[in-house]
Formats: structure tokens, sequence, C-alpha cells
């Protein structure tokens, strides 16, 4: 039986039509190399929504493809991060004007609609590359196959951390013999670490930058502390909403004492006050860059396992083969050469603090050498991801209509208990909505006008 015809309207309506709130809202860069290079056989185009160091680092990682396989030309195009781009990307596969290969939050992966936005991937061809499943954490790998195929490869991790300044813990008695933070296992660890953290700070500064205001990250350690507390979402068929108030209410109150307790203060620059003294920010990987440029004395960790079980919020970009009708030949080839590529040489890519998801990288001796972010590698291997359903991902549905939800709770306008029962009934809300990408693109016969 044929799935519904899906059309601009629909596609613009699940993706355009969000709001994307928060600090990631990224303009779009220039591109890359926008001719076809004299000599080359085969062009790929490749879009991508890395800006900032991440686009530095893979225009270097595209440059050092290009010298080592001068027949293929790149042309590759940054767009602006977020809902924008996956508009865009979606309506040029719907309309078979996609790119031969693109990057795609691993989380939005089940809402394209695989198999009629997405094309897979030919696991053979990526052998023949270098880049076999073994190569990968089982757990990430397991999310990339939908319906028994591959239909992302991920790049790398990002991830949730806890950054500390060493100089101040160490005054505080909180640096461990190894020079890093001392552990926590508890919530009541955790605060009376902060506590004693208190004592060293300079006045006027925050304990603990938790980003009250920015509903993505809000979201992200909910996920984090929900799943650390062995909380789930939905059952195994996605029919039901299988959330547990109880466990979500325990974790809106953790968040909430951070600023009853007088740790953290609503509405503060979080990164720049951990560059001024402060000793702690929960902040993503991505801000070793900005740390690293500040030259502070700091470590980061995983999130530590408040309530008892070690797991940190993670995403991972991924390279996807956004669907063409005609898709083979010498550029399809070329795709998977410059995806297993790049996904082989991440050491780059690790400058920006992201972890590879090629573990042979994560094992060499140029990676440990990395600081911090050796420290952090074990991320790996407890992933707290959000469900794999079509609404979930960076800036998705789930996110969007959840995270304000936990930023009201964590800011005071809204108790704890009422609020996880609200995030429980806009799941209940999703569940029973359909995806309005589940349907045939042009070249199948679906109503693309």
């Amino acid at each position: 039986m044929g799935r519904p015809g899906l059309d601009r309207r629909q596609l613009l309506t699940a993706l355009g039509g969000l709001t994307v709130a928060g600090s990631f809202g990224f303009a779009a860069l220039g591109t890359g190399a926008d001719a076809l290079a004299s000599g080359a056989d085969t062009r790929v185009r490749y879009w991508n929504l890395f800006s900032g160091g991440d686009g530095y680092n893979m225009i270097a990682m595209l440059d050092a493809f290009r010298r080592d396989n001068p027949g293929v030309d790149v042309k590759d195009s940054t767009l602006q991060w977020g809902n924008p781009y996956y508009t865009k990307l979606a309506m040029a596969a719907a309309g078979n004007r996609a790119p031969d290969l693109a990057v795609m939050h691993l989380g939005r992966v089940t809402g394209f609609s695989p198999g009629r936005l997405l094309d897979p991937w030919d696991v053979d061809l990526l052998a023949e590359h270098g880049v076999r499943e073994e190569d990968f954490n089982p757990a990430l790998w397991k999310r990339a196959v939908i319906d028994g195929r591959l239909y992302a490869l991920p790049l790398d991790i990002h991830v949730q951390l806890c950054f500390y300044r060493k100089d101040v813990l160490k005054k505080a008695g909180l640096l461990g013999v190894d020079g890093r933070m001392v552990p926590v296992t508890s919530t009541g660890e955790w605060f009376d670490v902060l506590k004693e953290a208190r004592k060293a700070t300079k006045k006027g500064l925050q304990t603990l930058g938790l980003h009250v205001n920015d509903l993505n990250i809000q979201w992200w350690m909910f996920v984090a502390f929900y799943t650390q507390l062995g909380g789930t979402w939905f059952d195994a068929g996605n029919t039901e909403v299988t959330f547990d108030t109880d466990k979500a209410t325990e974790v809106l109150e953790f968040l909430r004492r951070h600023i009853t307790d007088g740790h953290t203060i609503a509405g503060a620059a979080d990164a720049e006050q951990f560059v001024n003294g402060a000793p702690f920010t929960l902040e993503g990987n991505w801000s070793v860059p900005v740390f690293d440029t500040a030259k502070l004395d700091y470590g980061a960790t995983p999130l530590p396992p408040v309530f008892g079980e070690q797991a940190t919020h993670a995403e991972s970009h991924a390279f996807v083969l956004p669907h063409q009708s005609g898709r083979g030949g010498a550029g399809n080839e070329a795709a998977h050469r410059l995806a297993a590529y790049i996904v082989r040489h991440a050491r780059q890519w690790a400058g920006g603090g992201h972890i590879p998801a090629y573990t042979p990288t994560l094992s060499s001796a140029a990676y440990k050498k990395l600081r911090p972010q050796s420290e952090y590698v074990s991320a790996m291997d407890h992933q707290a991801t959000e469900p794999k359903v079509w609404f979930a991902g960076s800036t998705g549905l789930l996110a969007q209509r959840t995270g304000p939800i936990v930023m009201a709770s964590t800011a005071g306008s809204a108790k704890p208990e009422a609020a996880a029962r609200r995030m429980k009934g806009a799941m209940a809300h999703l569940l029973a909505m359909k995806n309005p990408m589940d349907g045939r693109t042009a070249a199948e016969g679906g109503a693309v006008a």
C-alpha cells in the first residue's frame, strides 16, 4: 500500500515552521570549491552545517582529501544550522535535487523517512575505503541502522560536559592527586562540592554555569540525568508513552535546586563567568576551543553520575546520502570515499572538542595526548540519547515542545511535579502525530509541487 504524497507545504510545516531558540543560530557561510576543479573526473556536492571552529576544521579536512584524491572535486556548501538547514535538505531530497553527501544529526535520521528522503549506505563500498562496523562503538552504530540498513555514517559524538577550573578547585581542596576533580556519585556529594567550591570563588561569580535560559541545553541536561535514573520514554513499538513523571520530577527538582541554593544565576553569561573564574560550567564539548584560547587551567569530565548510573547527553554528527533517484556510479562511489576519508582522518576534528566516532582514532597516541579531550572519551560508552522516534533529535519537535517546560521549572516559573506532567502530555501529543515527511518523493510518484 503506497504512502501519502509529500509536498512542500508539509515539509515547511514539519521543518521550517519551527522556531529555533537558544544560542546556536549560526549564519550560513559561503561555499568552499564552487566550480568543478580543472582535471577532476568526478564531482561530489556536499552540504554541511558547520560554522566557526568546526567550519575551519572541516575545510582543512576537505583540503586534505582534495590533495589525496585529485580526481574528485568536492563542491562544499555550508548552510545555516538548525531547521533552515533541514528544511532545505528535505526539499532538495523530495524534489530530486539533493546533494551527493550531507551532514545530519543522528537523532534526526529516523524522522527523515529513511528509504524515502535518505538512501542507505553501501557497507561493502565503505569497507573498501577502510570503514567497517567493528570500527565504531556498537551503540552508536546501532542508532544509525533502521530496518536493517545503515542510513548514517557517524563522524563523532558531541557531549555535554562538566568543565572545571583547576586553579579554583585546588584552592577549595577539590582536586585529586591526578589533577582532576574529585569523584561525585550522588546529588548530596554534588551539592557539597558546589558549597566548598563557592568558598574559593571570586565575589560576584556564580558557582555553576547551567544555561537556565537556553531550552536546548536545559533539555539536554534533563535527558542526561533522567537517563541516569533509568527513565524510559516510549515502549518498544513506540505506541505508548512510558515516561516516568516521578523520576522526571526528581530530575527537575535537582536542576531547580542549583538556583534555590544560590549556585546558579539565571541569565548569567555562563561561559564568560567560567573564563573569569567561576569553578564549574556545564557546557557542550564545542567550548573546548574557547577555553583553550582563553588559556585557562581547566579540565573536563562527563556529567557526574549524581543519580548512580553514568550517563552523559550525546548527539552525533553523521554523514547521510540524501535521496537521488539515479544514485550510483562514480558520484556515489566518490561520496562514499569522501565520507570514509573524513571519518578515518578525524584527528583534526577532535580539535573542536568532539569525540571521533572512528574508534582507532581514540586509541591513537596523538589522541591520547589531547587535553581535555582524552579525559572525557569514556562518554562514548555511556551515551544518553533521545528516543529513536521521528520527532526527536537536534532542534527536533521533542526538544522544542519539552525544552521550554524544563527551562520554566529550573527558573522557578513552574513547579517540577506539574512540569513533569506537562512533559508527558507533550510526548503523548507528539506520539499521536503522523510524521509529515513519511511520504513518497517526487521520483516515486509523490505530489511535490
